[in-house]
């Protein structure tokens, strides 16, 4: 299983400059994050990538607008699940209704999402881990998830693998594997622009 994290949104975007909650709501992505979903889906339909049989993503729009080219790319549906959704904790986690996505997107499969399907309070960690888990236990024994492209956030990344991804980066995991012992629930600063060449 391959677990990427979504293209730079507005939010990300925003809070890497201030430090606080910018106030967006189901933040799209940035130009910036649009060509991180490219990236990703020409590495993906790389010659030596592995073959992806199954895309599963949040029903954030930051989530769906990454997993659109890889869809085109790969010539496969989107499977919608909040499972896979970030962590609770900012504006830009106030989702969009499922009526409005199914509209906005008529060829993924939205059957798996409630019409309000966010919470409407702060999510601990705890609420976190508990949803990778049920996802483990779901996907751990299906004969598939070796082709599944997971399109997830930045929490949800750090409760399967332990790792901290930036946007548009991708892990390997293994759904059937024991879940990390340590989480640092510390969202990853920026990396430096490359240095000019002299």
């Amino acid at each position: 299983m391959i677990l990427l994290r979504h293209g730079q949104s507005e939010f990300n975007a925003a809070f890497t400059q201030a430090r606080r909650d910018p106030g967006i709501v189901d933040a799209p992505l940035t130009a910036l994050g649009h060509a991180q979903a490219e990236a990703a889906a020409a590495r993906l339909a790389a010659a030596d990538a592995p073959a992806i049989t199954r895309i599963i993503a949040s029903p954030y729009l930051r989530a769906l607008q990454t997993a659109a080219p890889i869809a085109r790319r790969l010539r496969l549906g989107v499977e919608i699940s909040p499972l896979v959704r970030e962590r609770f904790k900012f504006a830009c986690d106030i989702g969009t209704p499922r009526s409005a996505l199914a509209e906005a997107w008529p060829r993924h499969d939205f059957s798996a999402v409630e019409e309000f399907w966010w919470p409407h309070r702060e999510e601990g960690a705890a609420g976190v881990i508990e949803r990778a888990a049920r996802f483990r236990a779901l996907h751990a024994g299906t004969p598939d998830h070796h082709g599944t492209l997971v399109i997830s956030h930045w929490g949800f990344i750090l409760a399967m693998t332990g790792q901290s991804i930036g946007n548009g980066e991708c892990v390997a995991c293994d759904p059937a594997a024991a879940a990390p012992e340590t989480l640092l629930w510390q969202a990853p600063r920026p990396r430096p622009p490359a240095a000019e060449p002299q």
